[in-house]
């Protein structure tokens, strides 16, 4: 990796904890110049404009996301040992400071057409993708049920999920995480064969 590469790794490794805090809309230039201690001009150059700066932190953080949560729960056994991989994975995700960027960016996004909630968008169903098919190869292997219906399992989990988020985050429910686990618990059970 260049030095520029690894200058604008660090950057966008910056704004992405910059945007889990403050949302993409608050995440400028200027507030990224400050955190980062470089110049805007240097930024700027780099970026262009807030939207492509929005653009490549929500690629860079998809990029962190597949090797943080999806990747490592591939190498998990096929079926229930993977999804319960794919849950806790993201369990730990959400649980970094200021939380999932995706979930955030979802609810600051969600009446904001453009190029920045497309790409959101995409991101979103390329998720429920991956959990659909997870729970796929558990039925393949037969954990879960023939007759389970996939997207509606990875529908459930997401809200689990996003419950957890909110709870944890909003609310600041201590047991938020606790509560995610058995309603996933119960969701695996409906499930199984």
């Amino acid at each position: 990796m260049s030095k520029g590469e690894a200058t604008k790794e660090a950057i966008l490794e910056a704004a992405g904890a910059l945007a889990r805090t403050v949302g993409l809309g608050g995440m400028t230039i200027g507030a990224l110049a400050t955190s980062t201690e470089l110049s805007k001009s240097g930024l700027y150059a780099h970026f262009r404009s807030k939207e492509s700066l929005q653009l490549q932190v929500l690629d860079h953080t998809r990029a962190r996301f597949v090797t943080e949560v999806v990747a490592p729960a591939l190498s998990a056994p096929r079926g229930e040992p993977r999804v319960r991989a794919v849950f806790e994975n993201w369990l730990r995700w959400d649980a970094k400071p200021g939380g999932c960027l995706f979930v955030a960016a979802s609810s600051e996004l969600d009446d904001q057409p453009g190029p920045v909630r497309d790409r959101l968008v995409r991101n979103q169903l390329d998720w429920l993708d991956t959990l659909a098919e997870v729970f796929r190869t558990g039925i393949a292997e037969g954990h879960f049920r023939a007759d389970a219906d996939p997207e509606q399992f990875a529908f459930d989990v997401d809200g689990v999920m996003l419950s957890c988020h909110m709870s944890n985050r909003l609310l600041d429910d201590r047991r938020a995480e606790a509560r995610a686990r058995r309603a996933f618990e119960t969701l695996l059970a409906s499930a199984r064969a």
